[in-house]
């Protein structure tokens, strides 16, 4: 996603320390303890998430970019049937805060969108990792998931993000 917005100068003066993280799970990780970042997926520099199983690959948006973008309040998405080439727009997004394209860290056929997200945009805030998913596609060329990182990568990617902000 072209997120370019982001929290005011308050929110990152709230660094909250994250001493221990004993008593979280091993399938999570936090990020400035602010979003939570899940093994097991991979993640775009445009903040987009990719769960692959199987012959479908399930894409959403990150914790830190529906963080930075606030109360998601409408969700455009791609009809069923449609091509996404990696790196292109396939969605929008529209927050409180702005609007922002969607792009598909991988190239596909999209095979199914949440329709859950028409009457319940928030989702994506309460649960972007499960009920706030956006689109599943076929994946027409599924080495491109090597070139999108892993957990401990896009934590260290968000963290670099936010101090040059």
């Amino acid at each position: 996603m072209a997120l370019r917005m982001w929290a005011s100068s308050t929110a990152n003066a709230l660094r909250i320390s994250c001493a221990s993280k004993a008593h979280l799970s091993p399938a999570f990780s936090l990020s400035r303890c602010f979003s939570s970042v899940l093994d097991g997926l991979k993640y775009a520099s445009s903040h987009e998430w990719v769960k692959h199983e199987g012959p479908v690959a399930t894409i959403g948006i990150t914790d830190h970019a529906q963080d930075h973008l606030g109360e998601v309040v409408f969700v455009e998405l791609p009809e069923p049937g449609s091509s996404v080439s990696q790196g292109s727009s396939f969605g929008a997004v529209e927050s409180v805060k702005a609007t922002s394209d969607v792009n598909t860290p991988i190239s596909g056929e999209v095979v199914e969108v949440n329709s859950k997200l028409t009457e319940s945009p928030g989702l994506i805030n309460k649960s972007p990792y499960e009920d706030g998913w956006m689109i599943k596609l076929k994946p027409s060329n599924p080495s491109e998931l090597e070139s999108l990182m892993g957990s401990k990568e896009y934590t260290k990617f968000c963290e670099e993000e936010d101090a040059a902000h």
